[in-house]
């Protein structure tokens, strides 16, 4: 959630079509920016679509949309968080590759960044936020499954997960403006964290981040991997033989740049901080939206 200054920012970066009317808001108004991603029942991304083709309900109640692109050109920010779990152990090599190959694909150049975290019985940054594809790409040669000495040593948990998005949301993301994302790789295990599933879907939702991920090997934390990223508004893939972890990259490559950048301005003023439910929807039959299912309201 955005004030005018922010927005304002955020719109002389936007490509707006001819057709969109730029919004006039008052100072002390606060717009909800809801991105959207629109796929076909064979998961094609549907791009085309026109502001009157989208509802909003906020808590139940229709929003008028004010502001709307298809083309978000607003700065991003990624997170690719690195389960470096031994269950990871025969699957990380191939991880840092496609990895790097994505970061070199859709970061640009002074106007993106990024971060690498992996997480394991510990949660560490390898590379904190930066916009050098240099500096990732050397973070992630480094990104491995704990040693042997680390492991005898080790204490507490084996793989904290939650922690892992708590962290990323709070101390990185919560901070930044703009489109913001967390990218987990991981086989969706979770043993150890303080924090609890709903713990880190809050976190993101606060910090107003999707979270992708990807099912990188095993398949019995499908369930928690399937829940951050729906609810959140980001998608859920898995690596198999039929696509390839290089293709499941192309994949969010290619919905982060396909992305509908919804605003409305809440008909009901905040006046406690609070989590309020978003849905939206599209007019047409047979089309699937995703995107976050509420937000934070702060006041």
């Amino acid at each position: 959630m955005y004030s005018r200054r922010q927005w304002l920012g955020f719109a002389a970066l936007s490509a707006l079509k001819a057709q969109d009317e730029t919004p006039v808001f008052s100072t002390d108004v606060k717009v909800v920016s809801v991105l959207t991603t629109v796929l076909d029942k064979q998961n094609h991304l549907i791009r085309d679509l026109k502001r009157e083709d989208f509802q909003i309900l906020e808590n139940g109640r229709p929003q008028s949309i004010k502001y709307f692109s298809r083309d978000s050109d607003l700065p991003l920010t990624l997170g690719l968080m690195v389960d470096t779990s031994m269950s990871q152990e025969h699957v990380i090599s191939a991880e840092r590759v496609a990895s790097f190959h994505f970061l070199d694909r859709v970061l640009r150049e002074k106007l993106d960044q990024a971060f690498v975290m992996q997480f394991d019985m510990a949660v560490r940054v390898p590379q904190p936020l930066t916009h050098s594809r240099e500096e990732l790409r050397q973070a992630l040669v480094f990104v491995d499954t704990p040693t042997r000495a680390q492991l005898r040593n080790q204490t507490g948990g084996g793989t904290l997960l939650y922690d892992a998005v708590v962290q990323a949301s709070k101390d990185i993301m919560l901070p930044l403006q703009g489109r913001k994302a967390l990218i987990i790789l991981s086989d969706g295990g979770e043993n150890g964290s303080d924090a609890t599933l709903s713990d880190a879907i809050d976190a993101a939702h606060r910090a107003d981040t999707l979270v992708y991920s990807i099912l990188f090997g095993g398949s019995e934390g499908r369930g928690i991997l399937e829940r951050i990223s729906r609810e959140t508004g980001g998608g859920f893939f898995t690596v198999s033989k039929k696509q390839s972890i290089d293709q499941v990259f192309d994949a969010i490559q290619d919905e982060l740049r396909s992305q509908y950048d919804l605003g409305y301005v809440s008909d009901v003023p905040v006046r406690i901080s609070e989590f309020r439910r978003i849905q939206v929807a599209v007019n047409h039959p047979g089309l699937k939206v995703q995107a976050r299912d509420r937000y934070w309201a702060k006041r």
